[in-house]
């Protein structure tokens, strides 16, 4: 049934200009088979209306093949077409087999390539892909991708086989072995369908382990007639989870592309959509089924029996006669092919009516708004950056209130939770940077795999390792310096694996004598510089280097001869470490102390655990920060002059260095001063409260020398919670203390306001500052 927004088209017949010529079609599904091996409960082929899947050959035969190739180069020859893309697809195209695969590859080559460049690729679940089949993908150049749903739980909701069973280890091994150097060039990307009841950050992180090239959110198809589940009833649910994903993604800096997301942000600049879910192009495609039959898009199998036959086929009508269909014309003719709703809507040019099948209902055909209609509004107005360049995060992505919360100098449980969820999102994008290097690095490519793999099975343990400040300098350093140590993202993979007691076997680097696993301590061994291995258990690890064998079970009562474990003690759900082990904590410019003796290490715990507890009861609104962000202190060697020095870097969010402290109160100031400078970097992670380009600098009342903005804000900070502080404590002493650093705080927080080089945010931020120190009395 032609819909009635076909009345609007040009003159003539539909599909065909005035005089007659249709417009050419660039992009073919070939159904090369017609069965699969999963039982998806979404698939539209199988589990919809149209079952005309029941009455098709299971592979498609050689002559078709052959007959559609020749249908496709007389058409790009006709029309001039500089190229034309064919999709093998299914059913699941696997079931082919290789032999099949490849003379369907290099009969459509033969065919088309004298003619049109070939954009050859392959939509498959992934389940039958061997290393022999791979080969074939790479002989013939055939991009492929693979449809995945998340994590283990995510995946498995829909993918399963007829009797039940999981698809998801399948699938994995399926995107590893596209991951290995060999077959990286077929590796097309990952197509992953919605679902509410997954959720939508996880899903997200399990398809970014798999290191996709790109990556497609699909909404399930539906339409008005069987519309989507609509969870918890809320308005716009897809829109919701979709920006969610959004959201996190560009808290990442946007390390692949999302089809989907990337096409709202190119049509927010005018530009054109790639895919066909969204924008007004022409949807230029048609499918041929294992029969060579033509039919339309075959998502139309969703909407009604019969819905995407055309009645031609490749061996009595060429493609022009395809192309001249009146449902697959509408699809080419931009607005004029739209109902009158989708015409009179203002983001019309960016939604484009959404996706042809989910426009149908029962009476009126396909001349109707999508059934996603409020979902496709909310998801085109939330998402409206320009797509020139990946954007940096936003200067609101943590929110007016929890900024002016954080600008007091204090910060709630709530506000320092979403900084370190910026700490977590800069880990992770500085890991998927690495990535593509650690991906063929031979010793490095095991232990990412591990930790993708542990990222959905464990993930919270990945979380706890990644967490540690030193994972993030590291990290940073690969990306930063000439050296780059990729081999130790086998000690970060063995640490999570350990935490999450799973068997792994992998080569970790010695450095100086030691393996180190971050969160966990060092083993020391006698060799001082190459590799060594670690066998992980449920019970524990052994690491082995020469003929030497260290092993380790946590929670014994003693440690075994080689083993530094890292001392630690509880904070705030978390444990808070005393490292004095790990390699990269050498950042402060300060020296660092060696290992520490058990009674120096236990006098250092006992005082960190009254300091901590002295926050708590005298300066509670800094015991947020405290609890949420500090994951390490570093012990430093004693200043030669008896000055008590502290320090935090940014490379190592979530870590003080300190130099011994005489008692808890003192220790206490110093751990207020540090956390309150790694609050503020996490903020400027994600905030422009200076202009970064404004050379001038001020001086500040503690320092002689004039400071760049940056400092003079790190100062002021730090120096507002010093000053509150001490304002707490009893004595003249306390007072004299709070006095200074009050005034210290003024004199800056003046000179920064007055000096134009703060953004409408941070004069904003600073301002929430001056009104605290005006509301001390």
């Amino acid at each position: 049934m032609s819909p009635p927004s076909l009345l609007r088209s040009e003159p003539g017949t539909p599909g065909r200009d005035r005089a007659g010529r249709v417009a050419p079609l660039s992009q073919y599904v070939l159904k090369l088979t017609s069965r699969c091996d999963l039982a998806c409960d979404h698939c539209y082929v199988y589990q919809h209306p149209d079952q005309s899947w029941r009455r098709q050959p299971h592979v498609m035969a050689p002559s078709t093949v052959s007959a559609t190739a020749r249908r496709i180069a007389e058409h790009a020859a006709a029309h001039r077409l500089g190229a034309v893309r064919v999709v093998l697809h299914g059913g699941e195209p696997l079931l082919a087999g290789a032999d099949r695969l490849d003379a369907t590859a290099a009969e459509l080559r033969r065919r088309i390539e004298p003619v049109a460049r070939l954009d050859l690729r392959m939509q498959s679940n992934g389940v039958l892909l061997t290393p022999a089949i791979a080969d074939v993908l790479v002989a013939h150049d055939v991009k492929v991708g693979i449809s995945f749903d998340g994590d283990l739980a995510a995946n498995d909701r829909h993918r399963r086989h007829a009797n039940g069973a999981s698809s998801h280890a399948a699938v994995r091994r399926a995107l590893a072995l596209l991951r290995r150097p060999a077959y990286r060039p077929s590796y097309a990307g990952i197509l992953c369908t919605v679902d509410l009841a997954n959720d939508p950050v996880r899903v997200y992180e399990a398809v970014l382990a798999e290191q996709p090239p790109h990556v497609d959110f699909l909404l399930p198809h539906a339409n008005w007639d069987r519309p989507p589940e609509r969870g918890d009833g809320t308005a716009t649910p897809y829109a919701d989870w979709l920006l969610a994903v959004h959201r996190r993604w560009l808290a990442d800096g946007r390390p692949v592309p999302i089809r989907l997301l990337e096409s709202l942000l190119a049509t927010a600049a005018g530009g054109a959509s790639r895919t066909e879910a969204v924008g007004l192009g022409p949807a230029d495609l048609v499918v041929v089924e294992t029969d060579g039959t033509f039919e339309q898009v075959d998502s139309l199998k969703s909407a009604f029996d019969g819905a995407a036959a055309t009645g031609l086929d490749v061996f009595r009508h060429r493609v022009d006669d395809a192309a001249a269909h009146p449902m697959i014309a509408v699809r080419q003719i931009g607005l004029a092919g739209l109902c009158a709703t989708c015409r009179a809507c203002p983001v019309v040019h960016r939604c484009g009516g959404g996706l042809f099948a989910h426009r149908y209902r029962s009476g009126n055909g396909f001349d109707n708004p999508s059934v996603y209609c409020a979902d496709l509004r909310e998801l085109i107005d939330a998402v409206s950056v320009p797509a020139a360049e990946p954007p940096d995060p936003p200067a609101d992505a943590l929110g007016p209130a929890v900024l002016d919360d954080l600008g007091t100098g204090y910060g709630s449980d709530d506000s320092v939770r979403q900084l370190v969820a910026v700490h977590q999102a800069m880990v992770r994008a500085l890991l998927v940077a690495l990535s593509p290097e650690a991906a063929v690095d031979p010793v490095a490519a095991p232990g990412w795999e591990l930790l993708a793999a542990l990222d959905v099975t464990a993930p919270d343990a990945v979380r706890t390792v990644l967490a540690h400040p030193f994972v993030r300098r590291w990290a940073r350093s690969c990306r930063d310096a000439a050296e780059v140590d990729l081999a130790y993202l086998g000690c970060v993979a063995a640490a999570a694996a350990v935490h999450a007691g799973v068997e792994a076997e992998l080569v970790v680097p010695v450095r100086d004598g030691l393996v180190n696993l971050p969160t966990l301590g060092a083993v020391a061994l006698d060799t001082v510089d190459g590799d060594g291995s670690i066998s992980v258990t449920a019970d524990g690890f052994a690491v082995r280097a020469g003929r030497q064998r260290v092993a380790v079970r946590p929670g014994d009562a003693a440690d075994p001869p080689g083993w530094r474990p890292v001392r630690r003690l509880p904070l705030g759900g978390h444990h808070l470490l005393l490292e004095d082990t790990d390699p990269y904590r050498d950042c402060y410019g300060l020296p660092v102390a060696p290992r520490l003796d058990r009674v120096t290490a236990e006098r250092w715990t006992r005082r960190l655990e009254r300091a901590v507890h002295r926050v708590g009861a005298e300066s509670a609104g800094y015991a947020p920060g405290l609890r949420a962000l500090l994951r390490a202190v570093v012990p430093l060697r004693p200043d030669p002059t008896g000055r008590q020095r502290s320090a935090a870097a940014g490379a190592a969010f979530g870590a003080v260095a300190v130099t011994p402290t005489p008692d808890d109160a003192a220790l206490a100031v110093l751990l207020v001063h540090e956390v309150q400078h790694l609050k503020l970097d996490a903020v400027l992670d994600v905030a422009d409260l200076f202009d970064r380009t404004d050379p001038r600098t001020l001086t500040v009342p503690w320092r002689d020398d004039p400071r760049p903005v940056e400092g003079a804000l790190h100062g002021v900070y730090a120096h507002l919670a010093v000053a509150d502080v001490w304002r707490t404590r009893p004595g003249p002493a306390a007072a004299a203390h709070h006095r200074r650093y009050r005034d210290w705080t003024v004199g800056a927080l003046e000179a920064l306001l007055g000096l134009g080089a703060l953004t409408p945010t941070g004069d904003r931020f600073v301002r929430r500052m001056r009104e605290t120190v005006d509301g001390w009395s």
